[in-house]
This record gives C-alpha cells, structure tokens and sequence, in this order.
C-alpha cells in the first residue's frame, strides 16, 4: 500500500499516556478506542493513564477506571466452617466504592444484571459484603464470569450516578475501561458493548451547575461538562460494536502494539483503512468458520469487512469484493439479506446448517479473490489467542 496511516512510536508508557489525553484536552475528542492484543500492556497503560491525573490535581485522581485491579476488589469468602453461606467481599477502602452506601445501587444493577443473567445479589453494606442466589438456592458460588458480569453491573451502575452529579464522584473527569468482558461468551459481549455505548453517549452530553457571573449568590445554570472515555480491548467483536455504536460521535480509534515485545509500543490510527480490528475480525470469522461456531451475527461482522475492504480499493458497494468469483449474484444477494436487521447482531442465534455452508462458501470466496499478506507492522507481533497465523490479514492484495 502506497498511503499507509502514521504509526507513532513510544518509548514509555507515560508518552503514550501524554499522547491520549491530548487528544481529548487538545484535539477535542470525545472517546478513545484502542484495540490490543493481549500482553501489550493495555491494563498497565489504564494504571499510567490514571497516574498521570493524580500528578496533574497535586494527588487528586480525575479517573475512575476498570480493569483487572477493580475486579480485584472482590474477594470470595468461601465460608469454609459452614460451607454454606458464601459471600462476596467487597474492599471497601478502595475510592472506587466512595459513596456507595448512599447511591441506592441496587436497583440500576439489577436492572444491567437482569439484561445477562437470572442471578439475584444482596448488597450488605454493613459488613461490605454480597450474596448471590438463584430460585430457591441461597449464597451460591457464582461462575468466573456471573462474578465478572456482576462487576461490571456494579460499575455500570456507578457511572450513572457520576454522570448524574454524585457528588462523591464529582471527581471524575475521564472514565478508562479495560476489556471488561473476560469470560463472557459471545452474546453478552454484544450486549455489554451496546449498553456501555448507550452509557458513554450519556457522559458526553453531561452539563453541571455553574454559578452565573454578576447573577447573585444563588444564580447557576448548566454547563457541558462531558466525561472523557478511554475504552481499551483485545476482543474484535465487542471492539467492533462499540466502535459502529459511537461512530457519530469525536472519536480515535487505533491500534496498539507493542512490536517484538519489546519496551517500546506503536499506536496506528484506524480511522482510514485498514482497520486492524477489522483485521483480528477476520481471523475470528474464520475461525468460527472452521469450528462451525457459527451464529447470525456472524454475516453482520463479514459484510462489515467486505465494506472497509471496498472502500480501500475505492468501490461504492461490498458487492464488488465478490466481482468475477461463481456464484457472485447468489453470494451477494445472500450477504446483503442475512446482515439485515438488529435481531441479527443483538439477538444472535446460531445458524442453520445450511447457512452455515453458505457463509463458509461466500468467506471463502472472498479470501480466494483476495491475497491477503500481514504487514510488517503485524509480522514481529506474537500471534492473538483468537486468531489462526495463516488467515490474520490486513486489508490490502
């Protein structure tokens, strides 16, 4: 490729963090989107990202995140004497929990909670600690990941009353989430990601009250007062729906690497072709292809690529990536129907075996036409857990 986007280069994670909020404070952006692979250093980057808040605000952060260290804020108290009422423990020294007595929470995180499970919680705010019950079972041990989608409800529901003006979060200025869908399948990644794009929408038309000059001692009105968001993943299908959720909004994408892993990281802007978590979609499409994990969201995340691979070569439909293949009419036909509508990527369901068959053949197609080879950029970078080496492409011939 002859226009290939910038790859700035950093050589500590505190440049980098330097780099990410000016785009906020001086290229006006209103979300940062960065996908990564795993072992990149996307968890340390959200503790520097932090930091360099609490330096600016002489020890005040302007930051509340979610990553690996909240969920380590929860720790299970197995009751190992009675076996019988297992509880989980909340650090209730942590900032991230400031105030919460007095949020009346419980309600918001049922309502996110109900939406990915059928789990019930009790909120003991006495002894800091939460139980969990289903039917007629009471202080079960819930699964890695109904721990992990309580969570993330928790902080969900935190962050609605920070862009409600709780004054215990008053704090908080920018808002860095993490890959907040490890161990969640497929269809609660989809949803996790629409509704955390709902959420951020609502932070960045967030306004508080504001004393009126020469109005009096009682004179305010409401000013914008938009939350900033960082949102960092290696998952390309949770990535890839946040990103068609906020495309109307300020907002850098990129990709994060960090090249022979080594010290120095790489940021890549995606918001012109290739996008390389469109990328990582592939190898994931393929791979599902292959398992026969196939589900109808599946035709949405493949007419998506075929999109980003015409508009690279300068074609106005996606029907144009199948030009000259057999059976082109029938395969685009095809594409265009089964990738309509939203019960297709909100309410995803596993596909017929019939098209199944059909998605393999018209994938195949694509990448028979298609000579796809990795970028240099890509080739010194240790293989995605969720990708196969032999179809991880960029979109280029």
């Amino acid at each position: 490729m002859s226009d290939q986007p910038k790859i700035f280069r950093f050589a500590s994670f505190d440049r980098l963090v330097t780099r990410l909020r000016d785009d906020f404070h001086s290229g006006g952006q209103d979300f940062v989107l960065l996908y990564a692979y795993n072992g990149t250093g996307k968890t340390r980057l959200s503790m520097e990202f932090k930091a360099a808040g609490k330096s600016k605000n002489a020890g005040t952060p302007d930051t509340l995140y979610f990553n690996a260290y909240t969920e380590d804020l929860f720790v299970w108290d197995n009751d190992l004497q009675g076996d019988s009422k297992r509880v989980l423990q909340l650090n209730s020294d942590s900032r991230f929990f400031s105030g919460i007595k007095d949020l009346a929470l419980d309600e918001s995180i049922q309502g996110y909670l109900s939406r990915y499970t059928d789990l019930d919680f009790d909120i003991d705010y006495t002894s800091w600690a939460v139980s969990f019950s289903k039917g007629e079972s009471e202080h079960i041990k819930v699964s890695r990941g109904e721990e992990n989608i309580f969570v993330w409800c928790l902080f969900m529901a935190i962050c609605e009353r920070v862009i409600d003006g709780h004054p215990s979060y008053d704090w908080v200025q920018h808002l860095y989430i993490d890959d907040p869908i490890s161990s969640l399948d497929d269809n609660n990644a989809i949803a996790v990601a629409s509704d955390l794009a709902k959420l951020l929408r609502k932070a960045k038309e967030r306004t508080k009250l504001e004393a009126t000059a020469g109005g009096g001692p009682e004179a305010t009105s409401r000013v914008p007062a938009p939350i900033k968001v960082v949102v960092s993943s290696h998952h390309a299908l949770f990535f890839n729906v946040v990103c068609n959720e906020l495309k109307t909004a300020k907002t850098k994408r990129y990709f994060l690497h960090r090249p022979n892993g080594g010290e120095d990281l790489t940021l890549r802007a995606t918001d012109d072709t290739p996008f390389f978590h469109h990328v990582s979609m592939l190898s994931e499409i393929r791979k599902a292809a292959d398992s026969g994990a196939l589900f109808t969201y599946h035709f949405n995340m493949l007419r998506s690529i075929f999109e980003k691979t015409a508009t690279f070569f300068g074609k106005k439909d996606f029907s144009a990536c199948l030009e000259g293949v057999e059976d082109e009419g029938l395969y685009s036909r095809a594409l265009n129907l089964l990738s309509h509508g939203k019960y297709s990527l909100y309410e995803p369901t596993e596909m017929l075996e019939d098209n199944k068959q059909l998605f393999r053949d018209i994938l195949s197609a694509f990448l028979a036409k298609h000579q796809f080879d990795l970028p240099a950029l890509l080739n010194d970078a240790p293989a995605p857990a969720v990708a196969s080496p032999a179809s991880t492409a960029a979109l280029t011939s």
